[in-house]
């Protein structure tokens, strides 16, 4: 008998209205966009189109831009939302502070900047990367053979993916494939990765500079 092929979607959250330019990570109060939320209305459309009547599983972390996007899949598939709290952002020593030079190096920044291969400033890699997998793992064994969209954020779906293929957690910002909106898609073959699979359903949408 054929191993159950068993595939989860792990779908990035769409774009967050965010006007002072701050990394949000878990703060709460960060809502998407009107841009966001027509990226949610786009991925529904897209799992409609190519997954209807074979989704078993919606879930989606519990901060507002990831529900905000699960909510018009969720009414696509007419699936509930299951709301996991370890497909979480990655936490973050800098929530709340704007990314730039200046802010970087302020003393109480540039001291938690020393190993970016850990990374020194917040959640391990390897923690954020085990926590996916645990999600993962129980997934594949409560819908073998069926299908899962889990509604998370850029690291956790990034790290899932590498530690997937078997690479290195550590990779520079622009060699990531996890944009606004975009579907990475794990195909098991019974307990072993077949094939990944993604996809940006709403590319045309994203901002000029991430294109």
């Amino acid at each position: 008998m054929a191993a159950p092929r068993t595939t989860i979607h792990l779908v990035r959250h769409g774009e967050v209205e965010n006007p002072d330019d701050v990394l949000y990570e878990r703060l709460d109060g960060f809502h998407l966009s009107a841009v966001g939320q027509a990226m949610a209305r786009r991925l529904a459309d897209h799992f409609a189109r190519r997954a209807r009547g074979d989704v078993d599983l919606l879930l989606a972390s519990p901060l507002e831009r990831a529900q905000e996007t699960a909510a018009p899949i969720a009414e696509a598939l007419g699936l509930a939302i299951r709301t996991e709290p370890r497909v979480i952002e990655a936490r973050s020593d800098f929530a709340g502070r704007r990314i730039d030079l200046p802010n970087l190096a302020k003393p109480s920044a540039a001291r938690r900047l020393y190993n970016p291969l850990r990374p020194s400033w917040g959640e391990p890699f390897t923690e954020i990367a085990a926590r996916m997998h645990a999600v993962i793992a129980e997934l594949r064994d409560e819908i073998p053979g069926g299908q899962a969209i889990v509604v998370t954020h850029q690291s956790p779906a990034w790290r899932a993916r590498l530690k997937a293929e078997g690479r290195p957690l550590w990779t520079l910002p622009r060699g990531r494939a996890c944009s606004l909106a975009s579907v990475t898609s794990l195909v098991y073959e019974g307990g072993q990765l077949g094939a990944v699979g993604y996809c940006e359903p709403a590319a045309d949408l994203l901002p000029q500079r991430l294109r």
